[in-house]
């Protein structure tokens, strides 16, 4: 396909301004179920480090959980939107995730090409956490965020032009005694991109974006819009807890926020690299202006 001139310029701008800069991908939700979603989205982190953009993929997993839970007759429950986890539970959410759901990243990954290196975050104490609260059990509420292993797994260009790695990280976390916490994926995605200083995080999920009242897609939004939304109730569920996300990360550092679909052919490549964009992008404030695209960059 003949891409027109305006496009290719336009691209090759978006290119030159990430190029050398970090952006953190949140993968989720059901998309993590899809071995062949999973190497679609794979190939799209591999284009961003042919381009010289350096990547930290922090996953989910909640359905690959629930799977396992129920063949092992494990009843669960959610309360505030977070899972109730009791020890036995815990045991379990930690293989899944520390085991199932990031090797296959790790190896797919690697499978095309592009160096990864999978972690948790109890591993060199990255994620910190205390207990979120006695009802919810081993849930952690994230207190420090120690970023050296993630630093030494990025590294740097070589000489001969070579890349570090691509971290891979688990939402499980470490308590002060060395008893495993349950962590948010969203959170976990927020809280390292701030501790890393990174601008821009993207939100791989099972939604188009964030829908309006009449469940149309909303291309961009700034913080009081956000805030807007949830006292009208507009949005809600599982998409209430990652707007708070949002809205943590906005006020804390990172600049750009943006929401799509896993599961659409690319998405990531077309929301960063095009004008049009493809999902929700959230800023504090909103830089848009009557008659013009959105612009998707940036600083």
């Amino acid at each position: 396909m003949n891409l027109p001139v305006k496009e290719v310029i336009s691209t090759l701008g978006y290119v030159q301004q990430f190029s050398g800069q970090t952006v953190l991908i949140k993968l989720g939700g059901a998309a993590l179920q899809d071995p062949a979603l999973v190497k679609s989205i794979c190939s799209d982190l591999k284009v961003l480090r042919s381009v010289g953009v350096r990547v930290v993929v922090v996953h989910g997993g909640g359905p690959s959980i629930n799977q396992e839970l129920q063949a092992r007759g494990i009843q669960w429950e959610f309360i505030d939107g977070q899972r109730v986890t009791t020890p036995e539970m815990m045991e379990v959410i930690e293989m899944v995730l520390c085991g199932l759901v990031n090797r296959r990243i790790v190896r797919t990954l690697n499978g095309a090409g592009v160096k990864a290196v999978g972690m948790s975050g109890s591993d060199a104490s990255t994620l910190t956490c205390k207990q979120a609260s006695v009802k919810l059990g081993q849930v952690g509420l994230i207190d420090r965020v120690d970023t050296t292993i993630i630093h030494s797994i990025l590294g740097t260009q070589d000489d001969a032009g070579n890349q570090g790695s691509i971290p891979v990280i688990a939402p499980i976390g470490v308590g002060v005694v060395g008893e495993a916490f349950n962590i948010n994926a969203d959170w976990a995605a927020s809280r390292i991109a701030q501790a890393l200083g990174i601008r821009k995080v993207l939100f791989l999920t099972d939604q188009e974006g964030i829908l309006d009242a009449q469940q149309r897609l909303m291309t961009e939004l700034d913080a009081a819009e956000l805030e807007n939304l949830i006292e009208l109730g507009v949005v809600k569920g599982g998409m209430l807890a990652k707007v708070q996300t949002v809205l943590h990360a906005l006020r804390n550092g990172v600049t750009d926020v943006h929401i799509l679909n896993a599961r659409r052919p690319h998405g990531l490549i077309e929301e960063l690299f095009t004008d049009r964009g493809v999902g929700t992008i959230c800023r504090l404030r909103s830089r848009a202006r009557p008659g013009q695209s959105r612009e998707l960059g940036h600083a």
